[in-house]
This record gives C-alpha cells, structure tokens and sequence, in this order.
C-alpha cells in the first residue's frame, strides 16, 4: 500500500511564494521519479515540473524561472517552490510518484493567487 499527501496549499496574494510538499509513504523500495501537475477548474491536467532521482528539474514553459522542483530521498518527499506568484496560477496541485509496482497520486492542495 502506497499513500501519497500534498501539503501547503493555500491562498496568496500576487507576487507572494508558497512551498509545497508531497511525501510518499508505504511499501516503497525506491522511487524513480516524482512530479507536479495542476488543474484548474474546465481545464486539463498539465504537467508542471517533474524531477528523477538525482536529476535536475523539467519545467512547464509558464513557471520557469519561479519555481523550483526539489527532492529529498531519505524521506521519500518532493518539495514545490513557488515564487512570483500569478492568479493564473490558481489551481488544485497534485503529486505524481513513480515507482516500480506503478504510478501514485495524491489527493491535491488548492492553491489561490488572488488579491
């Protein structure tokens, strides 16, 4: 049994940062990648950063340079920087692990960039 939790979700204000956090628990005996998606309200699930064990980050054209993806291996956790914050980036954020038995989600953290 696998169980995937977002945390840090939250409302800002335009310009401001938030750090999200998404830890992998369960049967696990490695995990070969994780990632970040969003999806907001009548749109697509797109991809906003992904990163593999030991790798750098890949990012969605929309948040390079303001966010920034990050691991830590010993606690099975994958960290989401967030700065400079837009209102178009105003949506429910989820956690994708990638392991060896399949691919795991987590329920999802709002995130709310409004004045």
């Amino acid at each position: 049994q696998v169980h995937v939790v977002e945390s840090g979700g939250g409302l800002v204000q335009p310009g401001g940062s938030l750090r999200l956090s998404c830890a992998a628990s369960g049967s696990i005996f490695s995990i070969y990648g994780m990632g970040w998606y969003r999806q907001a309200p009548g749109k697509q699930r797109e991809l906003v950063a992904a990163i593999g064990s030991g790798s750098s980050g890949d990012y969605a054209d929309s948040v390079k340079g303001r966010f920034t993806i990050s691991r830590n291996n010993a606690k099975n956790t994958v960290y989401l920087q967030m700065n400079s914050l837009k209102p178009e980036d105003t949506a429910v954020y989820y956690c994708n692990v990638q392991l060896n038995q399949g691919n795991y989600w987590g329920q999802g953290t709002q995130v709310t960039v409004s004045s």
